[in-house]
């Protein structure tokens, strides 16, 4: 199973934190996205701090898909059910390819570890042009969990297989 990842590519990654609360001081779950990432031999070439604002949700992935030098969109926040959560609704309308396992996955793992919360959950994961995007929500129990058991194990694979 580890055999694909090895043939793996490093990803330069934009890790992007969707919150109305959060500053750069205190974004653990950005912090943990980042180290995840670091650790997995993945570059953080930027990161963003935003407002659960649909427009600069959207302003912000759009910037990032236009820039070659971005490989994949990591982001963390507004994936739930409040009025608010909309960053799972931006990132839908501009995937081309989405990768339904990932959320469904996502899921499970936090059914295994959280109950039946986890269905509060809209994690999203999928192909925007030629860039990975994937949303995750902005605990940062759930950043790692995801992070750790789905991203950082699969990314390289993926940016392998979207650069040939």
């Amino acid at each position: 199973m580890a055999e694909h990842r090895r043939q793996g590519q490093q990803a330069r990654c934009l890790v992007i934190t969707v919150s109305d609360s959060r500053t750069p001081e205190t974004d653990r779950s950005g912090d943990k996205m980042a180290e995840l990432l670091l650790g997995g031999g993945h570059l953080v070439t930027e990161r963003i701090l935003i407002p659960d604002e649909p427009d600069q949700i959207r302003s912000a992935l759009k910037g990032a898909l236009k820039n070659p030098e971005i490989d994949a969109v990591l982001t963390n926040g507004g994936t739930g059910i409040a009025p608010r959560d909309l960053t799972t609704d931006v990132v839908a309308e501009l995937l081309d390819q989405p990768l339904d396992g990932f959320g469904e996955l996502f899921r499970s793992l936090s059914f295994a570890e959280i109950g039946s919360a986890a269905m509060l959950s809209r994690a999203i994961g999928g192909i925007a042009g030629k860039t990975m995007v994937f949303s995750l929500p902005g605990s940062t129990k759930a950043v790692d969990l995801g992070m750790s058991k789905l991203v950082v194990p699969e990314l390289g694979h993926l940016i392998g297989l979207m650069r040939s």
